[in-house]
């Protein structure tokens, strides 16, 4: 029904009360950008990104048992747990509820063996949350990914732990240490797994980056959700796909070599749910694609040439210092700009 209302039944527009508020129209009223908004809160984000996350949780807990879940869930907790502490200690808004800390605490729990002592995720959490995050200023300010920077920092200080890992359905964590396929493909041979194994994800690693098919799952849901982009996962995998089939270890064959490199080790996992972190991973599309670019050639050369078997890590790492750089240097050409800074020179000379 068109029912004609009457004055005084009519709300008052959002324009009439910006004016009556700041004595001036809304139309004059400038705010800071963005203008066009989604809906899309940060809470929404991280929850889409953990719901990416859960078929690879699931297989690692299928594969290695509850203490894989267990491993996770102290992670998470402590995440949270430091988080709510510092921001009281430091006197900042509790932001708790927005999930980043739960998922930081879900990343570093999957990149961790099954059979580490419970501290370990707690530490690696500690310096997560407090020392990479919060005293970087809070969540947006980090300058590196802080469940890699702990998992590095795991990995720096407790070697031995961090580089043992139990063999796939191994449920009896004595004296683990069984050989990844990374381990093989260091020396120059192809993992004792058939590829199909090595995809599907039976196979000795840590929790959550052993199954690309499960990954590969979580980082087609964040493409449909538009939570990340192609160019990363795009440019991160495509480069390690070509380098490894162009340069396969002596005597092996170059396919095989280039299917178990890309579905060996944390690649997959840190190809689409952390070199696409929003804080710590270049804006521009561009600026992406060379982002992705380094973070391959970093990885290959250190699975090839470093002391480590695998160089994920330490190449999102060392890309996300040069974030900044790769912003400055592919950052669209505002338009006017050019001809502005030619007018004040030409006055500057006149002068």
């Amino acid at each position: 029904m068109n029912e004609e209302r009457k004055p005084s039944e009519c709300p008052a527009p959002a324009a009439d009360a910006a004016e009556a508020k700041t004595g001036m129209p809304d139309l004059l009223t400038v705010s800071p950008s963005p203008h066009a908004r989604r809906g899309v809160t940060t809470s929404h984000l991280m929850r889409d990104v953990m719901i990416a996350l859960v078929p690879a949780t699931v297989w690692g807990v299928y594969l290695f048992g509850v203490r894989a879940a267990l491993v996770v869930l102290v992670s998470i907790l402590s995440c949270v747990a430091f988080e709510l502490l510092t921001e009281i200690i430091l006197k900042r808004t509790v932001t708790i509820a927005d999930c980043s800390a739960a998922l930081t605490g879900l990343l570093l729990g999957l990149n961790l063996s099954a059979s580490v002592p419970f501290y370990v995720p707690v530490i690696g959490s500690a310096f997560a949350i407090i020392v990479v995050k919060q005293l970087f200023g809070g969540i947006g300010k980090n300058i590196m990914n802080p469940a890699l920077a702990a998992r590095v920092f795991l990995v720096l200080t407790w070697t031995n732990g961090m580089t043992a890992f139990p063999a796939a359905y191994d449920r009896s964590f004595d004296a683990v240490s069984s050989a990844t396929p990374l381990a093989a493909l260091k020396v120059g041979n192809l993992p004792a797994e058939s590829l199909l194994d090595l995809f599907l994800g039976r196979q000795g690693g840590s929790i959550g980056e052993i199954s690309a098919l499960m990954l590969l799952i979580g980082g087609v849901y964040l493409l449909a959700r538009r939570v990340i982009t192609w160019h990363i996962p795009a440019a991160y995998l495509g480069t390690v796909a070509i380098l490894s089939f162009l340069f396969p270890a002596a005597g092996v064959d170059r396919l095989p070599y280039m299917v178990a490199s890309l579905c060996s080790g944390g690649l997959v996992l840190g190809a689409f749910f952390m070199a696409t972190d929003y804080v710590t991973s270049p804006v521009t599309k561009v600026g992406r694609l060379i982002y992705g670019l380094g973070c391959g050639l970093i990885t290959v050369f250190i699975r090839r040439f470093g002391g480590y078997s695998e160089g994920v890590s330490f190449a999102i790492l060392i890309m996300n210092a040069l974030v900044w750089y790769l912003d400055m240097l592919t950052k669209p050409r505002v338009y006017g700009t050019e001809r502005r800074k030619k007018k004040a020179k030409e006055g500057g000379a006149k002068q």
